[in-house]
């Protein structure tokens, strides 16, 4: 099939054509194959679109394209013979469009989930059903404007991301386009229509340092690091590893640029691999690409066995999880998910944060973009190995998708944002991956399914719900690389999850917790009550205490059992609470007494915690340690004492209460100590309290 192009000379002072088309004033005609072309430029333009016979000329292709009323004219030539991405066959037609999916026909040897570019703007999309000669196409960007009958290019290759230095401290949209860079060469607040740059800057030179090991002559395979780059003051050793899909004989190592500088662009070839079986020679630079949907290759998977250290309390006190685990956050609107993601990409002990936001609202992704350039995390210089403060933006990259975006990208970033983890991860680094909501995925796979004529499942959702987060959740893990040197790297998933009301029966939420090992429950009665976090201890749960026990008892040899108290204090005042809303509390024994008010201490001084403060923002794992020992020790102390009491004075509460006022001012007022204290400062002000506390009850005991 060919298109013709009719282009004639428009409006006064309007000319279409280049200076060197020689065809100024008249009409010029070309033939495309299997593409039609977009505009006339100027009042008076013309355009005639009709169909040829095979064998029409294909030499000049210039493209044209201009804007109603011809305020706007813009044209792309390219010389030469027709590129290979171009030919006849590659081309399918729009049958039909419906939202954010498209069906082609004449598509036959498409490949699913290939990447094609759907009509005059070029439009991103990805095949998800083949049917025939027909395919279905989720697309990435706005539809609005395309007609039946215009290009579907197929671009023979899957959906992929560029990994390389300048990944940290850029926002991607969902399919990794750089969204300062589009706002800069475009001006518009919005994303136009099939913008097409590069996903990482071409401009920043590099400085490579080759690896040592490896020599020209050697072999290499896939995940080998062939050297690494300075990338700023937090990642600064950014390997560069070799693709998992090529192996072969290293012919020639580059020093230099292309350019002949030291400095590397991205683009510039850094090693030449020969591969005998393929007779082929691989030219690898800084950067590579890598299909979302495809794992990253591993060596093998290992059990975690380090703590995620989050700052909030209750979640490294009570419901801790691993590094590589998967943690699922649902919460009704307005109890807090989003504070909880910010506070563990601000605070953890991971070395690179991945921070998607799927379909949420855009001025919680505009917060994040003004919060994290301001906060700062301390450092030793590589060179001095003096303290520093550097901005946590350089350990961190965005993926917005917020919900005015079209919602098929929403499968798209949570894919993207996996996928760069899993890089990052590869290089033997702590990763953490924020998916804040993994409903609005499940929301647009909802409405996709749906303009599918699929068969519904629970609530409308499709029935491959359950299969599509497992796959996902299951990228995460703590794994041996692949490649040598030998190297360890974690992804740790927390998807946050949005039940409408906050019914944890909701389809998302049943699946997700089917998958995940760690249960962050929100509570929206305790949000109410302005208690923040406000993650239900009675619901919540994790699956990891097991394989955590030796690395807390190892910082505090008790800390299975101060846990264990807490929660069993916690979890008798929820039984005694009913006898008291309906008796009163003056109807309780003394020793359940201790119990509601130590379970009161718990929530109000432990649990909750104020994000807006200096002394609480964050609360390190010595210092949860230290409170929670403080308190738990208060509680044995008081049920030993009433229960040694002789039965003719027996000790009550209040008696403790007002003797022993002071101390137990004390240990309310052990969260004002300054996070940023040392380890030494805290367990020496914490060891104090408890001595004193100790002597206080034995004097109280001997005055009996």
């Amino acid at each position: 099939m060919f298109f013709f192009l009719l282009a004639g000379r428009g409006a006064a002072g309007s000319d279409p054509w280049p200076q060197d088309s020689g065809a100024r004033g008249m009409f010029q005609f070309r033939a495309i194959s299997g593409l039609s072309c977009a505009g006339c430029a100027g009042a008076g333009g013309m355009r005639v679109v009709g169909r040829g016979a095979a064998g029409s000329s294909t030499q000049d292709k210039t493209t044209f394209a201009a804007a109603a009323g011809g305020t706007e004219t813009y044209l792309t030539k390219t010389g030469g013979e027709m590129s290979d991405y171009e030919q006849e066959s590659d081309y399918g037609f729009i049958f039909k469009v419906s939202g954010p999916l498209v069906v082609a026909d004449n598509m036959s040897g498409a490949a699913m989930y290939e990447l094609v570019r759907v009509g005059h703007y070029k439009l991103v999309g990805e095949i998800i059903k083949l049917e025939g000669d027909t395919a279905s196409i989720q697309v990435y960007e706005d539809t609005s404007g395309l007609t039946v009958g215009d290009p579907v290019l197929r671009k023979k290759q899957p959906l992929s991301v560029e990994l390389g230095p300048g990944i940290m401290g850029t926002i991607f949209d969902g399919i990794q386009r750089p969204l300062e860079h589009i706002f800069q060469d475009s001006g518009d607040v919005y994303v136009p229509k099939g913008v097409d740059i590069p996903c990482l800057t071409r401009d920043v030179r590099w400085t490579f340092t080759p690896s040592a090991v490896i020599k020209e002559g050697m072999p290499v395979t896939g995940g080998d690091v062939m050297g690494i780059v300075y990338e700023n003051e937090i990642i600064h050793s950014h390997k560069i590893i070799v693709p998992p899909n090529v192996y072969g004989t290293v012919t020639k190592i580059h020093t230099t640029g292309t350019d002949g500088q030291e400095t590397f662009l991205v683009d510039d070839v850094v090693m030449e691999v020969y591969n005998e079986s393929q007779d082929k020679t691989h030219y690898l630079t800084l950067s590579h690409f890598w299909p979302v949907r495809r794992p990253r290759p591993i060596t093998e998977k290992l059990p975690g066995n380090v703590p995620l250290i989050t700052g909030l309390r209750v979640i490294d006190g009570l419901f801790p999880s691993v590094l590589g685990g998967t943690c699922a956050v649902p919460g009704a609107f307005g109890c807090g998910k989003t504070v909880i993601s910010q506070s563990l990409s601000k605070f953890s002990n991971s070395d690179v944060i991945v921070y998607v936001g799927c379909g949420e609202r855009g001025n919680e992704m505009a917060e994040v973009l003004c919060d994290f350039p301001e906060l700062t995390m301390t450092i030793k210089d590589k060179e001095s190995g003096a303290e520093k403060e550097v901005g946590i933006m350089k350990r961190t990259t965005l993926v917005a998708n917020t919900s005015n975006m079209p919602v098929a990208a929403r499968e798209a970033s949570i894919y993207t944002g996996i996928t760069l983890a899993e890089y990052f991860r590869d290089q033997g680094m702590n990763v953490s991956m924020m998916g804040d909501s993994t409903s609005r995925w499940a929301e647009a796979l909802r409405e996709i399914s749906g303009r599918l004529g699929e068969m519904p499942a629970d609530s409308g959702y499709p029935a491959y719900l359950g299969a599509r987060l497992a796959a996902f959740y299951e990228r995460a893990g703590r794994v041996s690389c692949l490649g040598s040197p030998d190297r360890e790297g974690t992804v740790t998933v927390v998807g946050a999850v949005s039940p409408p009301g906050g019914d944890f029966s909701d389809p998302v939420t049943a699946a997700t917790l089917s998958i995940v090992q760690v249960f962050w429950g929100l509570d929206k009665k305790l949000a109410q009550r302005k208690h923040f976090p406000s993650l239900n201890w009675l619901i919540s749960y994790t699956k990891y205490m097991q394989v955590l026990e030796p690395y807390f008892n190892n910082m505090d040899p008790r800390y299975s059992y101060l846990r264990n108290q807490a929660r069993n204090i916690l979890q008798q005042e929820d039984n005694l609470s009913e006898i008291v809303q309906l008796v009163g509390k003056e109807s309780l024994s003394e020793d359940q007494k201790v119990v509601m008010e130590v379970a009161k201490l718990i929530r109000e001084d432990f649990l909750a915690q104020n994000a807006f403060t200096e002394h609480d923002y964050t609360c390190p794992l010595p210092k949860t340690v230290g409170m929670l020992s403080l308190i738990v020790n208060f509680y044995d102390m008081c049920q030993k004492a009433i229960a040694d009491s002789p039965s003719d004075q027996k000790l009550t509460y209040a008696h403790i209460k007002t003797s022993l006022a002071p101390i137990l001012q004390k240990i309310i007022d052990s969260k004002y100590v300054d996070p940023k204290s040392s380890t030494t400062d805290m367990a020496r002000g914490y060891a104090e309290i408890a001595e004193e506390m100790k002597r206080e009850f034995q004097n109280l005991q001997d005055g009996m």
